[in-house]
């Protein structure tokens, strides 16, 4: 356990938005159990990236789902930090890690991995202007393709679809002023998925259900 964890924080040190870790104790080596009713996930499984001392590989399960219970407290303490208050929360994404080696002080072959959601916080964030949404939106663009290079370089390769890349979601998104081009704020998105997030955000923020309400604490499966 001690080596899973030290193998996922040094993964998301070099680069990750915010997380929270999604393996619960006690799992071992089968990973966590799903809560009952848990469904597929969208999946995306990325190549093995060689990493020092192994090889890595990102696995990507995609959401919406609502926030479990230390997500939404979590997002409580954060909105109330910024003077704002909470209207819901939405669970985006897990990021499975997965990597193996070589230790170094015992040369023996070793796996080791874990598990971390990230999830938006819908704080009453006020609304950027038109004129100024644009501005962040330009900004971004001119950010993006090498953002994607260097997110391929520390995860693997950034995902295509017909040979398009893949959209970039804002976890804070631009419009209720989301940093355009800080890479703790930006994953790739599946384009269906995509959708799903800029459908569901304003609900969200308008504190609808289900994003007002705590939800399971882990709602799909590893299939």
């Amino acid at each position: 356990m001690k080596l899973a964890r030290t193998v996922a924080l040094a993964v998301l040190f070099i680069g990750c938005a915010t997380t929270q870790r999604t393996d619960g104790p006690g799992t071992g080596g089968s990973g966590p159990s799903p809560s009952p009713g848990a469904k597929p996930a969208v999946k995306k499984e990325l190549a093995w990236l060689n990493v020092p001392g192994g090889r890595m590989k990102t696995t990507l399960f995609y959401g919406p789902w609502q926030c479990r219970r230390e997500f939404m407290s979590g997002c409580k303490k954060e909105c109330a930090s910024e003077g704002h208050t909470l209207k819901g929360c939405m669970w985006l994404v897990d990021l499975k890690f997965d990597w193996e080696g070589r230790l170094v002080v015992l040369p023996v072959p070793a796996k080791a991995g874990s598990r971390y959601g990230i999830y938006h916080c819908c704080c009453n964030y006020p609304e950027l202007s038109s004129e100024d949404n644009a501005t962040q939106r330009k900004a971004w663009n001119r950010f993006r393709t090498s953002f994607r290079k260097d997110w391929s370089d520390k995860f693997g390769q950034w995902p295509e679809q017909g040979g398009v890349s893949w959209p970039g979601h804002h976890i804070r998104d631009l419009w209720h002023g989301g940093n355009p081009v800080d890479p703790n704020n930006v994953f790739p998105a599946q384009p269906d998925v995509h959708d799903v997030y800029n459908e569901q955000y304003p609900a969200c923020y308008g504190g609808k259900s289900p994003w007002n309400t705590v939800g399971p604490n882990l709602p799909y499966t590893d299939n």
